[in-house]
């Protein structure tokens, strides 16, 4: 299998590790949430204010079905999308998941400032990471396969882990660059 996800909360790094790990492999890259932006014909942001998380989940959830068939990838998802039994399921199945697990307070110090992620857009986003780490923590972690403490390590780092922690379970991706 020549396919990888990532998952992790809000600001855990996904796009831009699963970039540098996509170049790595010499594999193309898809961000999920960019995907159901370009299929929505706007923001994430825009679609839930006017629809609601519910139908956003709903249309999450056919764009990780069809993601996950695809292969030589790597797929960021959104943080969101272990919310739901059948993304766990179709993750899990059908790719090597890596869950890069950051701490509430490290991802309030890197998302403090930032106001596209709808669901920070609340008059305490420190205790909304706190709960939303509570909640799906135990779903990242029923999902992957590996999980990667993200810590301080320079996103390089971050890439050489989880490259490691793949060529050791006999995963050899895509023609490496190393």
């Amino acid at each position: 299998m020549a396919f990888v996800a990532l998952v992790g909360l809000p600001g855990s790094g996904k796009s831009t590790v699963g970039r540098q790990l996509a170049r790595r492999f010499n594999l193309n890259f898809v961000d999920s949430d960019a995907r159901i932006e370009q299929r929505l014909g706007c923001s994430i942001r825009e679609f839930f204010e006017r629809e609601g998380e519910a139908r956003f989940r709903e249309v999450e959830a056919e764009e990780i079905d069809q993601l996950t068939l695809k292969a030589d990838c790597v797929l960021s998802t959104g943080g969101g999308s272990v919310l739901r039994r059948e993304n766990r399921e179709h993750l899990r199945g059908r790719c090597q998941v890596v869950y890069l697990r950051s701490s509430p307070d490290e991802l309030y110090r890197r998302l403090r400032h930032d106001r596209n992620r709808p669901l920070l857009q609340v008059a305490d986003p420190l205790a909304k990471l706190r709960d939303l780490y509570a909640e799906r923590d135990p779903l990242y972690r029923e999902t992957a396969h590996y999980v990667i403490e993200t810590g301080r390590p320079s996103v390089t780092m971050l890439v050489n882990m989880i490259v490691m922690q793949l060529e050791l379970a006999g995963h050899r991706m895509g023609t490496s660059s190393t």
